[in-house]
């Protein structure tokens, strides 16, 4: 499977819910690699201090940028059971290119108007995608929402949403909680540092990698 987190803009935590995804991923067995395609390459440096610290099990990641990315990932998922791609917070080559070939694109957005406003671009570059990836799968995360669920900016990012009937809002959302900074700077997921059933980010997480993969 070719799952892309990408979207048009930068701040909404998609390094941290690949990262994350990647090394669950690996824990359950599988052969994953994350592919760094953000010319800040943090996740890349993620999966560095990770080797570094010596966690198992390794996660395979490389870095690859330009027009001809599509081809490069079709060819790298013939080697590897799960692909990973980190895509940089705007509209580029290596996004539009990750769209044209992944299974499902996971798009995270804060729940803030401006990160609202460009799920339009959002919407063109995935339907121009499908006019050649026809079974792309796109979803909606929204991500780093405040933990306070009293506060309604949520709600009305759900309702927001609900009005583009070229994607599909996933159930969990992603809060803003400094223990995925933590596990970040570490190399590690938040289930390798806290038990799901007692960690609200262990959770949560745990709950988005179920939606996706089972």
């Amino acid at each position: 499977m070719i799952l892309l987190i990408g979207c048009e803009k930068g701040g909404p935590g998609k390094t941290t819910i690949a990262t994350n995804l990647a090394a669950m991923r690996a824990r359950a067995g599988r052969d994953v690699l994350l592919v760094d395609t953000d010319i800040q390459g943090t996740a890349s440096l993620w999966a560095q201090t990770r080797d570094e610290m010596g966690i198992s099990p390794r996660v395979a990641t490389v870095q690859k940028f330009g027009k001809n990315l599509s081809n490069e990932l079709r060819d790298l998922s013939k080697r590897y059971q799960d692909i990973i791609i980190d895509a940089g917070g705007r509209d580029s080559a290596e996004l539009r290119a990750s769209l044209v070939c992944a299974d499902m694109a996971i798009i995270p957005v804060q729940a803030s108007q401006f990160d609202l406003w460009t799920l339009d671009r959002m919407d063109e570059m995935v339907k121009l995608a499908r006019s050649i990836n026809e079974n792309l799968d796109a979803r909606i995360l929204i991500s780093r929402a405040a933990t306070n669920i009293a506060i309604p900016e949520t709600q009305n990012a759900k309702d927001l949403i609900g009005d583009f009937d070229t994607f599909s809002l996933l159930k969990t959302i992603i809060r803003e909680r400094i223990a995925f900074r933590r596990a970040g700077a570490k190399g590690k997921c938040v289930t390798e540092m806290y038990e799901e059933d007692t960690n609200k980010c262990a959770f949560e997480i745990t709950q988005l990698y179920k939606e996706i993969y089972q």
